[in-house]
């Protein structure tokens, strides 16, 4: 089947584009020595992690429990969730576990430490340290980093197996040498609470730290023994925007088709909306010239943008496309199909069940399921 064929909106994914990608941030992880750990909740694909952990050491990243079971059920045993854990989701956790999953959980609480040490399940645990992003973790050289460990070393069924990070704040970077800096502010940020824990007696084996754009950037990765980059096996169009990737790169697009015209407003309809896109204005931070609206809109054969075409509001089930030129309404007729192109493809994957693939062009190969909820 042709794309042109199917009902819209459809997601459609670029096999061609992936695999290139993959590759590359496989090669990278090579050059700086370290282990590459897919963060998989981009994806949320069982076909697309197992391409993403070829020629690696197998382990990925998750974000949610759900996502665990899932790739586990896929064969996937080596599973990092990088969201820190709460009780209640303990029991989960130990169950999973428990059906074969080499399970890492992760938290950056004293209260929480003794939690998991009071439950009795065997848990393998990272402690989570914030190295300047200001989201979830702890300080390298916090007191509690070592309370922490402690906590959990003494339980008996509970191993700390050592301690991650995530600079979260290299999206604010504009160029290679910024992200460059906060690279080594993560990385460093890593080693030195893992120095910490070790001189307690810990052994610590995993200093994981990781984003797309420090992944991409960084110059040295000493004393770290993994990366989780995530939105690079698809690419969007704030990584393009912010340097960390080409267009060309960008292997995610919102297939969609033109409903109706409004000449006089000079905006035509599409039936891709927030729901089908996502409401995601990631790339407003960019300035004018680099702001995409809601996406950018493409051919649906080639993928090139077609010049100022963007999505300029969406909602629920419609999408507004405009331009600061009088739009092209005679060559795209009512009917017609385009593609989109995300501002954030982690978020508007989410709101499909299944991939439909192709393969540099408009011809369906494949059908790849994924998983949502928690």
């Amino acid at each position: 089947m042709d794309i042109r064929q199917l009902p819209t909106p459809a997601l459609i994914l670029d096999q061609r584009r992936l695999r290139t990608n993959v590759r590359a941030m496989t090669e990278r992880a090579r050059t700086l020595g370290v282990n590459l750990r897919p963060h998989c909740k981009t994806a949320k694909s069982a076909a697309v992690a197992k391409l993403a952990i070829e020629g690696n050491f197998g382990g990925i990243t998750v974000s949610t429990l759900r996502e665990a079971e899932y790739f586990l059920d896929h064969g996937i045993r080596d599973i990092l969730y990088g969201v820190g854990i709460a009780p209640n989701k303990l029991d989960l956790a130990a169950s999973i576990a428990g059906k074969g999953a080499d399970l890492k959980i992760v938290t950056d609480s004293v209260t929480m430490a003794q939690a998991i040490a009071a439950h009795g399940a065997p848990h393998k645990v990272l402690i989570e340290v914030d190295c300047g992003d200001a989201r979830g973790g702890i300080t390298p050289d916090s007191p509690e980093l070592l309370e922490i460990a402690r906590t959990l070393a003494a339980a008996p069924n509970v191993v700390v197996m050592g301690v991650m990070t995530h600079a979260g704040q290299s999206y604010d970077g504009r160029n290679p040498e910024a992200m460059a800096r906060i690279a080594e502010q993560e990385r460093a940020s890593a080693v030195r609470a893992a120095e910490r824990v070790r001189a307690l007696g810990l052994e610590c084996p995993i200093v994981s730290v990781g984003s797309t754009p420090t992944a991409t950037f960084a110059r040295d990765l000493s004393g770290a023994t993994e990366m989780r980059p995530g939105v690079y096996v698809f690419y969007d169009l704030y990584q393009t925007g912010i340097g960390v990737c080409r267009i060309e790169n960008i292997a995610l697009s919102v297939l969609a088709t033109v409903i109706a015209h409004r000449p006089k407003d000079n905006v035509m309809l599409i039936d891709a909306g927030a729901l089908a896109l996502s409401k995601d204005r990631s790339t407003e931070k960019l300035g004018r010239n680099g702001d995409c609206g809601f996406g950018l809109v493409c051919d649906p054969v080639t993928l090139a943008p077609i010049p100022g075409l963007k999505v300029a509001a969406v909602s629920q089930e419609h999408g507004r496309v405009t331009s600061e030129e009088p739009l092209p309404f005679g060559r795209l007729p009512v009917g017609s199909p385009l593609r989109i192109l995300p501002n954030h493809a982690c978020i508007t994957a989410a709101g499909y069940d299944a991939y439909q693939v192709v393969d540099g062009s408009t011809e369906v190969v494949d059908r790849w399921g994924r998983c949502n909820g928690w």
